[in-house]
């Protein structure tokens, strides 16, 4: 049974929200000796099962870290050929997301992008907007170091407009001006190909969420393999800095 036929199975406890550092395109074609590209689209289908596998689960937020802020660092011909691949989703997939009930949102520095594909990620939040059954959120051109520091600045302007007093700012006042506003924090962060760090994303947070590092590289990543970090987030006790009872 293939990965993307796998039934679904039953959790006893079920994360709300899980977000997904999807890593090891690259490994995964050179070890096959195949090119880069063929790796991303690997990861591109992966990124289908998973949303497939996140909806017959029943979890309701899905954020996957698509495009990092530092990934423009990155070879103009590898930029090129991810900036294609996004491209071609928003256009060719977004309607088939809509008929399974799944609403995109996106967040990130949308700006570095080129136009057109600024135009598509709105038309997909626009088309997919009123869907309920799994939000998929997609990181693009996304760091956790930056949204910081973009919620800390429009929390200094909204001071200095006097629209805010400086006391008034707390956790929750804080986090609603980050891009991730309305959203539930991650209850479980997942990472393929066996690096063990957040590489900044969602730092803010991630602050209490469940870690789980994959040794696979991410197009080897199927429903199988998100049945069982449900597993492992299943049998994890959640205190939040408490001590156990």
């Amino acid at each position: 049974m293939s990965g993307s036929d796998h039934p679904a199975t039953a959790h006893t406890c079920l994360p709300e929200h899980v977000a997904i550092i999807m890593d090891g395109n690259g490994r995964w074609a050179s070890t096959r000796g195949l090119p880069l590209l063929a790796g991303h689209r690997a990861g591109a289908e992966a990124v289908q099962r998973t949303v497939r596998a996140a909806t017959a689960r029943g979890v309701r937020w899905l954020t996957l870290y698509a495009f990092s802020s530092e990934n423009w660092r990155r070879a103009p011909g590898e930029v090129a050929d991810l900036t294609s691949l996004l491209r071609y989703y928003l256009r060719h997939k977004v309607a088939e997301l809509s008929r399974e009930g799944v609403r995109l949102r996106i967040i990130g520095d949308l700006a570095r992008f080129p136009r057109d594909i600024q135009e598509e990620a709105r038309r997909a939040e626009e088309v997919t907007r009123g869907n309920t059954r799994l939000v998929l959120v997609l990181a693009l051109s996304y760091g956790g170091r930056a949204d910081i520091v973009q919620a800390a600045t429009r929390m200094a302007q909204a001071v200095a407009r006097g629209e805010l007093r400086a006391e008034q700012i707390d956790e929750t006042v804080f986090a609603s001006a980050l891009l991730t506003a309305g959203m539930p924090d991650p209850d479980l962060v997942v990472r393929t190909s066996g690096e063990c760090r957040l590489s900044n994303f969602l730092l803010w947070q991630s602050a209490y969420a469940e870690l789980v590092f994959l040794d696979i590289p991410w197009p080897d990543f199927d429903a199988t393999h998100f049945d069982a970090v449900l597993d492992i987030y299943s049998r994890r006790e959640r205190r939040f800095g408490a001590r156990p009872a």
